[in-house]
């Protein structure tokens, strides 16, 4: 009965642990990019020597990989499999533009700082390359099923995926334009860029 339970705060004391690298490390990436971060910082953040952080995540992939599944769900990015959910009982492509600048703006909202840190980082590490390679994937879905009963080329779909792309977003949202007013001016991009690209 000691042994058991001694097994399971030791079990307990390791979850801890390990939850504090890892609070640690999302500050230190919040701070100054995944890249730049070193284990050495990470320890001293999370009050550990570098070897107990090693021995969590022997590698850098292990501990990017771990902080993303953190990520991912304070994030919570579009995922391929709900896109239909989301234009459901949507009637007119009017409506399901105003419904995809809603979500991916949203998105944008809760992940700028990770997403612009990520980006700078994309080409250093493979880990951030897979995150934001399936952030993507999800905008894709949302962007061709808001618009898949409009019977667009795939150059329009190509505009329009641009378009709902997070470097705009970013760079409208450095205007300071209010966030309803910055959807308005997105919403009429968007309905602009497939006129155009349709039309050409």
């Amino acid at each position: 009965m000691a042994r058991s339970y001694r097994m399971k705060k030791r079990a307990e004391f390791r979850d801890q642990t390990r939850e504090r690298i890892l609070q640690a490390t999302m500050q230190l990436h919040d701070e100054k990019g995944v890249a730049p971060t070193t284990f050495s910082e990470v320890a001293e953040r999370a009050g550990v020597g570098v070897a107990t952080v090693f021995r969590h995540f022997p590698k850098l992939g292990d501990l990017v990989r771990a902080c993303g599944v953190h990520v991912w769900q304070e994030m919570r990015p579009p995922v391929p499999d709900m896109a239909p959910a989301v234009f459901a009982g949507l009637e007119t492509t009017e409506e399901r533009m105003d419904r995809l600048v809603e979500e991916i703006d949203g998105f944008y909202e809760r992940g700028a700082l990770r997403l612009a840190l990520a980006a700078r980082d994309r080409d250093l590490l493979p880990e951030l390359d897979q995150f934001l390679s399936a952030v993507e994937a999800g905008i894709d879905a949302m962007v061709r099923e808001a618009l898949k009963e409009a019977n667009l080329s795939s150059g329009a779909i190509e505009v329009a995926l641009a378009l709902m792309s997070f470097p705009v977003w970013a760079a409208l949202n450095r205007l300071g334009l209010p966030a309803a007013e910055r959807a308005r001016l997105r919403t009429d991009l968007l309905k602009c860029g497939i006129r155009s690209a349709a039309s050409g």
